[in-house]
This record gives C-alpha cells, structure tokens and sequence, in this order.
C-alpha cells in the first residue's frame, strides 16, 4: 500500500474547517500552492502521505486524487468522522452499526460516490480530556469497521490528552493494537503518559511539528530523546497536520517540508540518532500500513 520512501503520516491535502472555526485562513482549499508544495516533498523523498481528513471536515477524494496524479506521491485516503464540533445529525441518528457500514462501504466501494477508496480508518476523536456520547459512538463503529476489513485506525486526541483511555478501550474491545495510531501526542508535554501509552503497545504520533504556538519543537525533541533512550522506536511516527493556508510556503508559512528540512537537522543535532529518525519517516509507516 506505501511506496518506499518517506511517509507523512498525518496530513490534509485539502480541509475546511472554517465554519466551525469562523476564519478562512483554515480553509485549505489551495489546489496549485499545494501541488507546489507536494512536489518539494517528492524532490526529498516522500513518496506517501496519509490524508486523514475525513466525513465533517469538507472532504473532497477527487481533488486529493487530482493532486496524487499531478505529484507522484501516492496519498492514503481516509473514512470516519471527527470531533464533536464537526459532527452532523447524521451520527446521532445512526446506530453505531450503521456508522460503522458507512465506513466499510468508503474502503470497500468508495468515498462519497466515488471509486476511491479508503484505506484507514480516522482519524477519529476526543475532545479534551475526555468524549461526548458521540465520540464514543464513532470509536465503537471503528472497532467494529476495523474488524470487518482489518485497516488500521488513526485517532485524534485534543491536545494530546485521553490518550490512554482511548488505548484502554480498543484494547477492551479486542483490537490489534499494532494496527492502531494515536495522534497528536506531542502536544502533551507530559513524558510520562506518552511512555505509558507506548508501553501499551500501539503507535503513537507526533506530528504536529512545527506548529510552536502549542508547544516549542525543542520541547518535541526532547521528548523523542526519552522515547529512543526507552526503546520504543519501533511505535513513532511523525508528520505536521497542516490544516491551514497560512502554514503554506506561498502564503509566508513554514510549508510541509518544514519537517524535513528544519526538524531533521534539530533532531540530530540534539542527538536523535539517524536510525530512529529513519524508522520514523520510512520504515515505521511502512510496517504499520502494509501489514495484512
């Protein structure tokens, strides 16, 4: 499913978040800018992006797959359905079986009427420190749309809390947890918990580099320092979460290469070693991503 080569594993191509969020800037709509930036990233070596944007963030599989063709990078799509503020009626009238078929016909037949299909499940949320009933329901349809198809799950966790609790219930509901990912872990600057989450045995993401307002990159670093020294290299994955137009180059932002030519440099001059730096972007996403 993943061409060798760097993975950013958790991405948005395109997303609009804006009428939740009541500013444009977060309306990701940004076809050739896009295109720009995608082929810098294949010029570096990314060759796969998971795109996890999903039902509720104005998806649009076309576009995405328009972008796919134009760049050579070969994008993941996703199904699922988001956090509470980006929940339609639609959940709340469904049961979770209904949910999770919606989700097992987007990987089976196609995303929206499309014969695109997806190939991840997410990524799916809580809010903070804790979920709504909603939020719950979602999780419940996963499990139940992983099981019938066996694609891995991709989480979303508001500032990086109720991570373990999320573990708790897919390990209480018989998942694979080799087939899980929890997001956004590095906006928890707590080590403790993320050691604890690891210590589980799923995944884990940090990929909000570069986004400094939430929490200093140094401050990501460090903690991937801990996670080397602790052995567990094997369970990271890393990625930016670009959802907004003023992260984009052409726009005065950092731009997704960010990652690899800002953040690469960082870690290593800190002392990260270029095997566990390699596991992250290639080698970690390709065992997560292509296990049957």
């Amino acid at each position: 499913m993943l061409n060798d080569g760097i993975t950013y594993m958790h991405e948005h191509t395109t997303i609009d978040l804006s009428s939740v969020k009541n500013s444009e800037d977060t309306n990701l709509n940004c076809f050739w800018q896009t295109v720009n930036e995608y082929k810098i990233l294949y010029e570096k070596g990314v060759r796969n992006i998971v795109d996890v944007t999903n039902a509720g963030m104005r998806r649009n599989p076309i576009y995405v797959k328009q972008i796919a063709d134009l760049t050579n990078i070969n994008i993941i799509q996703s199904t699922g359905f988001y956090t509470e503020k980006f929940i339609s009626g639609f959940i709340a009238n469904q049961s979770i079986k209904q949910i999770a078929n919606f989700m097992i016909n987007e990987i089976e037949v196609g995303i929206e009427s499309t014969d695109i299909k997806a190939h991840i499940i997410g990524e799916i949320g809580s809010s903070k420190n804790g979920w709504t009933l909603n939020e719950k329901k979602i999780f419940a349809a996963a499990v139940l749309a992983h099981k019938a198809t066996n694609k891995p799950i991709t989480t979303h966790t508001t500032l990086g809390t109720f991570a373990i609790e999320q573990v708790h219930f897919f390990k209480k509901n018989s998942v694979d947890l080799s087939k899980v990912v929890i997001g956004h872990l590095d906006l928890n600057p707590d080590i403790d918990q993320i050691l604890n989450v690891l210590e589980q045995g799923v995944y884990i993401e940090f990929d909000t580099v570069g986004k400094q307002n939430y929490l200093p990159d140094l401050t990501r670093i460090n903690m991937l320092k801990e996670i080397e020294k602790r052995g567990y290299v094997d369970q990271v994955f890393l990625s930016m979460d670009v959802t907004r137009r003023s992260s984009l180059t052409h726009f005065g932002g950092i731009g997704y290469a960010y990652l690899l030519d800002v953040f690469v440099p960082m870690m290593l001059e800190h002392g990260i070693s270029d095997s566990f730096i390699n596991k992250m972007l290639a080698i970690n996403p390709q065992k997560f991503m292509n296990r049957n």
